[in-house]
């Protein structure tokens, strides 16, 4: 009778596999502008997503020489498609475009440089089931140099508010009942997020969605210090704390000594420790990330200083070719604008 129990029984194991190997009904949207063709960097990438993922955009608002040949290169299993409004970020116009002409209304979004694996994609699907917009976790793979000092931020964020990485996932819904978002702010992730909120949406901020995210040159990374410190126009309170980093340290190492630099370095380490055993982030950072915590601070001691200048003497940063003033609109004003 034992022997006989199998022949009634469905074949769990090639069920298992055939709901493994579905394609994810979920979009996936990757804006580029390049100025040089990236068919080495991205071809691979985009081939397996289109084999994890039902539908796949690329929003290229390169060069047409640029885009022709990302065309023949890409359009036999994605869609390729050019932006279809302008906006001073450029970056939003993809995002946009790409969210409109998207088949699902899970949307993932993500930069260039971002790495999402099939399971990945299958939990942040799942998550936009009961969320409108989320925010996951980005972590530089490889680690050169200068993806550990960027680290340190990751982790103090993830203790102060979550992280802002180079990927959302959002409703398609939700964003188009919105209207879309700016494209005049310089920090398009938070931007679209608190608009997204502004109409109702729920955000997830999802620290244990964790994605890979190669890491820029050391060149570009150092281009990036005032224009990311910059991005704290749009958090005052952030700001202020960071801007007290550098007179603050200055007092007390005149009233204590060199040892207070060491009290402060000490802090920041345990602090950014504490970020990465957050939501298990432990696994997937390593033990040494929170010891380059000092480092970051010292930089956003001075950085956010050179951000104020800007403002004050330049109107704002500069943003490829244009300089953009704002970093992204206050909640309050989001909310009369959407709501009202």
């Amino acid at each position: 009778m034992l022997a006989a129990i199998p022949c009634f029984m469905p074949n769990l194991s090639k069920q298992t596999k055939d709901n493994t190997n579905r394609r994810i009904a979920a979009s996936y949207v990757l804006p580029i502008a390049a100025r040089s063709p990236q068919i080495r960097a991205l071809s691979g990438y985009l081939r397996k997503l289109s084999r994890i993922l039902d539908d796949v955009v690329v929003v290229d608002g390169s060069a047409p020489e640029v885009f022709d040949r990302h065309a023949r290169a890409w359009g036999d299993y994605v869609r390729h498609i050019r932006p279809a409004i302008r906006t001073t970020n450029g970056k939003v116009a993809g995002v946009v475009t790409g969210v409109q002409a998207a088949r699902h209304e899970a949307v993932v979004i993500a930069d260039d440089d971002v790495r999402y694996r099939a399971a990945e994609l299958r939990q942040m699907a799942g998550l936009l089931t009961g969320y409108e917009v989320v925010r996951p976790q980005n972590r530089f793979v490889p680690l050169p140099w200068h993806a550990r000092w960027d680290t340190a931020r990751s982790l103090l964020n993830r203790l102060t508010g979550g992280d802002w990485p180079g990927t959302l996932g959002v409703r398609k819904s939700a964003l188009l009942k919105a209207g879309g978002y700016s494209g005049d702010a310089l920090f398009e992730n938070l931007e679209m997020v608190r608009t997204v909120k502004a109409a109702g949406g729920r955000e997830a901020l999802a620290l244990d969605l964790i994605v890979d995210r190669r890491p820029p040159t050391a060149q570009h990374f150092l281009s990036q210090r005032t224009r990311q410190a910059y991005d704290e126009w749009a958090r005052p309170g952030r700001l202020a704390a960071q801007l007290s980093l550098l007179p603050l340290s200055v007092w007390l190492t005149r009233r204590i000594g060199p040892f207070a630099l060491v009290v402060i370095a000490a802090l920041g380490i345990t602090a950014a420790e504490a970020g990465r055993r957050k939501a298990g982030g432990q696994l997937a950072f390593p033990s040494s990330s929170a010891l380059w915590a000092p480092a970051w601070l010292a930089e956003r001691a001075l950085t956010s200083w050179a951000a104020l200048s800007t403002r004050l003497l330049f109107g704002g940063v500069k943003y490829r070719d244009k300089r953009l003033k704002r970093a992204a609109t206050p909640m309050r004003e989001l909310t009369r604008r959407v709501v009202g």
